[in-house]
């Protein structure tokens, strides 16, 4: 195996560090964040680091990075109170990708991909059209990770809209059968197969 001491990985150059240490972590979920300013711009942009908070209440979290330049996600969401999270699926790929170009303030990322916004019950935040999984989401509250300057931001489930055929009896959804797509790192998409589930386990007797 190949070994990387503390000293090794800080003196590597710094594209090679940040692809390690991103696609070292393993697969992780690829979701569009849905957001719109006060002066009612849409802005849409793939995150990596969406992760569950709890189930009651119902919360999701994601980090970002620091703002120490302009971060059109974050903005909006502390001036509004909302987004949304809607699920990558396998073909949209591309242009989900094409989001994390850094465009000016002034331009939404509906506009330069083939993405399409729609509304739902009238909440705020643009939702992906035709993304299997969309969440409706509330701000709750932000933590400064003092370690890197990065922020955890949590909001609350409001609305939740699910493909039917997606729905197990248990409630499990099921990714696979919507092709949604997780990221290696920062720019390696794969869409999964669901092989098997394994019920909740209890100590051997």
């Amino acid at each position: 195996m190949t070994y990387f001491s503390e000293d090794d990985i800080n003196n590597l150059h710094h594209l090679y560090r940040i692809n390690l240490i991103n696609s070292c972590s393993g697969y992780k979920s690829a979701n569009l964040i849905g957001t719109k300013s006060e002066d009612g711009i849409e802005n849409v942009a793939v995150f990596s680091s969406v992760t569950h908070i709890g189930s009651s209440p119902a919360m999701f979290g994601f980090f970002m990075r620091p703002t120490t330049v302009i971060r059109n996600t974050y903005e909006n969401i502390k001036s509004t109170g909302y987004f949304t999270i809607n699920h990558i699926h396998k073909s949209i790929i591309e242009d989900a990708h094409h989001t994390s170009a850094k465009y000016d303030t002034s331009i939404s990322e509906f506009d330069v991909t083939s993405l399409n916004s729609e509304y739902k019950n009238n909440f705020q935040a643009p939702f992906v059209k035709d993304a299997p999984i969309q969440l409706a989401m509330e701000f709750v509250e932000e933590y400064h990770i003092k370690a890197n300057n990065t922020i955890l931001l949590i909001g609350k489930i409001v609305g939740l809209y699910i493909n039917n055929n997606l729905i197990e009896k248990d409630g499990f959804v099921n990714l696979s059968k919507a092709e949604v797509a997780a990221i290696n790192g920062l720019d390696g998409y794969a869409v999964a197969e669901s092989k098997v589930r394994l019920g909740y386990q209890r100590p051997k007797k």
